[in-house]
């Protein structure tokens, strides 16, 4: 009997290593890695440059506090304004703790204007920011809700997609909207570009923040270095996480200047986010990242896989019910049970992906696949599907 807490029903699958977009399990058996430890492995599996980045890293200094200048934060934190709308960064450990910071510092902005009772937030239905307490609250899903006693006070929810319905629900106390440009856990929801500069339109015409979640759509899920460059819009808040540290626990809450001001010593703070060892890795995927042609790359695979997803829409119409999602943030609603069909690669076919609610099949490959393992991936799903479809008449005799 494990001595873990029993919150995840795991598979007895474990690995021992990884290369590239492949895992090897125990025995040897290579996999498939369309999960990527839920789009956080965003260079993959044993990338040499991050693999020598945390040698030299861990021959000098782990972690110090805070209370201490540290200078691969400090340079992590300018490169990323460099390359995004924002003035300033704090540094946690996780993406909720990202989104926790993005709303605390929203509510502080308008609290240090004497704006004290402008604190409320306009969430939406189907959106996931996370586990703590504060997040649970602020995502659109009641089941996370179940058994912790009342959410707290602070969030209204909507259904994403109408404008009209957002300022209808905004009030005196309404201080920001907080947003994924696509949804992950919910089912792989894109929001069009029209619906993103509305919001932003919204925020500007009643003075108020658009946060931006983007801890499982940025750092070049979607194309781009982050899911808003498509719609042409700047948020004055924004989380971001998983890929940030390709596989090292770390994220960011990135603002605008005038945004982040009131945020003065004790405020808020974290004992790890942002140290030593956690900023150098952070800066060897900017230097991955950063590189001329990665985004590029990143932003020509996802049409390619989504042009094969289309084939085997047109090939499987019975399973296929609807492609979703932006790049290499893919989802697939099916006929069938997603879990199974999950299973199903994993098992038989050694291919990793990941479900999502609605049931959608989520697809999350490292940003370093070429067309080739696509066509491997899209190649197993049809494999799927033919067994489901010839199990098909066979369960309807019984």
């Amino acid at each position: 009997m494990s001595a873990l807490y029993g919150t995840y029903a795991r598979s007895d699958l474990a690995f021992e290593r990884g290369e590239g977009v492949r895992l090897f399990a125990q025995d040897g058996t290579p996999y498939l890695d369309f999960h990527a430890g839920v789009a956080v492995n965003a260079l993959g599996h044993g990338d040499p440059h991050m693999v020598a980045a945390l040698k030299a890293a861990a021959e000098k200094v782990w972690h110090t506090a805070n209370t201490f200048t540290i200078p691969e934060q400090e340079r992590l934190g300018q490169r990323l304004v460099e390359n995004t709308f924002a003035d300033a960064c704090f540094f946690t450990n996780s993406g909720t703790e990202a989104v926790e910071c993005a709303v605390k510092t929203a509510r502080h902005y308008f609290w240090a204007k004497g704006e004290k009772d402008r604190y409320e937030i306009i969430a939406f239905t189907g959106s996931f920011h996370g586990r703590t307490m504060g997040m649970i609250a602020a995502s659109g899903n009641d089941h996370y809700l179940e058994g912790f006693g009342p959410p707290l006070e602070g969030f209204k929810h909507l259904a994403p997609g109408d404008l009209k319905a957002v300022e209808a629900a905004i009030t005196p106390k309404t201080c920001a909207i907080l947003i994924e440009p696509v949804q992950g856990e919910g089912g792989v929801t894109a929001m069009t570009a029209e619906y993103m500069r509305g919001l932003r339109a919204l925020c500007d015409k009643h003075g108020m923040l658009l946060i931006l979640d983007e801890v499982q759509c940025g750092y070049g899920r979607t194309g781009k270095f982050f899911a808003y460059e498509w719609s042409g819009i700047e948020p004055d808040i924004m989380a971001v996480a998983k890929g940030i540290g390709a596989g090292f626990p770390l994220g960011a809450c990135l603002a605008k200047g005038e945004v982040a001001k009131s945020m003065i010593p004790g405020t808020h703070g974290s004992t790890y986010g942002g140290n030593p060892l956690a900023s150098a890795m952070g800066n060897a995927v900017l230097d991955r990242m950063l590189a001329p042609g990665f985004f590029e790359h990143v932003e020509k695979m996802g049409q390619r896989l989504n042009w094969h997803l289309q084939q085997l829409a047109q090939r499987f119409p019975s399973q296929v019910l609807e492609l979703r999602g932006k790049g290499l943030l893919a989802g697939i609603r099916i006929a069938s049970p997603v879990r199974d069909v999950a299973a199903r690669l994993r098992d038989e076919h050694h291919m990793l992906a990941m479900t999502a609610n609605e049931n959608v099949l989520r697809l999350l490959p490292p940003l370093v696949v070429t067309e080739a393992e696509i066509e491997e991936a899209v190649g197993k799903l049809a494999a799927v599907f033919e067994a489901i479809e010839a199990e098909a008449p066979s369960k309807a005799t019984a």
